[in-house]
């Protein structure tokens, strides 16, 4: 069981950066792909960024440039460091985690956490 906890979302304007973190519990967070996703209002879940056991970092093409996404397996933590925010970034933020292979874009992850609201105005 992997317990998931998000933070660092909150209002920010346009052009502006905030960085979200996700606490894992647990002694096997290595062996976890790890991801993040956003929900916009009215709108369904999608992938945002997601980095393997290995290191390797996949974005999606709306964000690819100025999200990066990183982990710190020392601290069971992953990052997500977004600049040039725009307001359709307007979202909550969700961690994720995967034990089993599939396609890394997909909602298929074992474990989420509860979400981070990101508000980014005009």
């Amino acid at each position: 069981q992997v317990q998931l906890v998000e933070s660092g979302g909150g209002l920010v304007q346009a052009g502006g950066s905030l960085r979200l973190s996700c606490a894992a519990s647990g002694r096997t967070f290595t062996m976890y792909t790890m991801g993040w996703f956003r929900q916009a209002p009215g709108k369904e879940r999608e992938f945002v960024a997601a980095i393997t056991r290995s290191g390797n970092t996949y974005y999606a093409d709306s964000v690819k440039g100025r999200f990066t996404m990183s982990r710190d397996n020392a601290k069971n933590s992953i990052y997500l460091q977004m600049n040039s925010l725009k307001p359709e970034d307007t979202a909550v933020y969700y961690c994720a985690a995967r034990n089993t292979i599939g396609v890394i874009t997909s909602l298929q992850y074992n474990y989420w956490g509860q979400g981070t609201q990101v508000t980014v105005s005009s």
